[in-house]
């Protein structure tokens, strides 16, 4: 087994957070197979993926998931785990979002108030999230990029850092958020909304498409991680008391 490794493409979300350094080494340790991580955003993930620059997907979008197993990229979606998003601003919050009835009104109070908010802007998982509750109250914020909607293209750290940094609201995940050192004056605003709701998926790669794939190591890492002792390990990982992940292998699959 010696020198067998995957390149596993996901987010930054995801190592952001400690959540591979947490589980990798119990994997690494039973299998003699390294895992690889290439963090970047859930859409650039899925276009290395598709041009063959990788064994395996764990994102969270999962329509994008889903699109990319139904134009052959992908041979088979799993559910993984769950947490969700929130909204996060300075802790006088100028928009008066705190305590708010849902997600949409939180988001309409911001555009009305004009006050700054921060979008990755980068095609990530989160950007998406973040688009399609705009989208849902009829807000296109692109048409204001540069005025009080920046976008930072940048992942979920250096956005939050750019948010404390201009005093505005950003939506993130939880757990980016948990591990994040740099809250100065920010909090969470807004939360518990069921649109908010994050699922993360394991994708593996067609070898029809892409006949280089390490099919059989990497079906070894995905039943590693939807079996007994991947979910309990997503299950322990906490910081700070916090757990940051809920498994779900198996609740809902495509």
């Amino acid at each position: 087994m010696a020198g067998d490794f995957i390149l596993l493409q996901s987010t930054t979300s995801t190592q952001n957070s400690g959540l591979y350094e947490h589980l990798l080494p119990a994997f690494e340790e039973k299998t003699g197979i390294q895992v690889r991580v290439v963090a970047v955003g859930t859409g650039q993930a899925i276009k290395n993926a598709g041009n063959c620059d990788g064994d395996l997907l764990l994102v969270h979008a999962r329509a994008a998931e889903e699109a990319f197993v139904a134009e052959g990229g992908g041979k088979e979606r799993r559910d993984v785990m769950y947490n969700d998003f929130v909204l996060v601003g300075p802790s006088a919050d100028p928009a008066g979002i705190g305590g708010g009835a849902d997600a949409g009104t939180a988001l309409e109070k911001i555009a009305a108030s004009r006050s700054a908010f921060v979008s990755r802007g980068d095609d990530s998982g989160t950007h998406k999230k973040e688009l399609s509750l705009w989208s849902g109250i009829g807000i296109d914020p692109v048409q204001y990029s540069g005025g009080w909607y920046r976008e930072t293209g940048s992942g979920m750290g250096a956005t939050l850092n750019a948010a404390v940094g201009m005093d505005a609201y950003v939506l993130t995940d939880r757990a980016t958020w948990i591990s994040f050192g740099n809250r100065a004056g920010h909090e969470i605003l807004f939360e518990g909304d069921p649109s908010l709701f994050n699922q993360y998926g394991v994708v593996t790669i067609d070898p029809d498409h892409c006949p280089n794939v390490r099919q059989a190591e990497a079906k070894r890492f995905v039943d590693w991680l939807l079996g007994p002792e991947g979910q309990a390990a997503i299950a322990g990982f906490r910081l700070g008391g916090q757990q940051l992940f809920y498994p779900n292998a198996g609740d809902g699959d495509s």
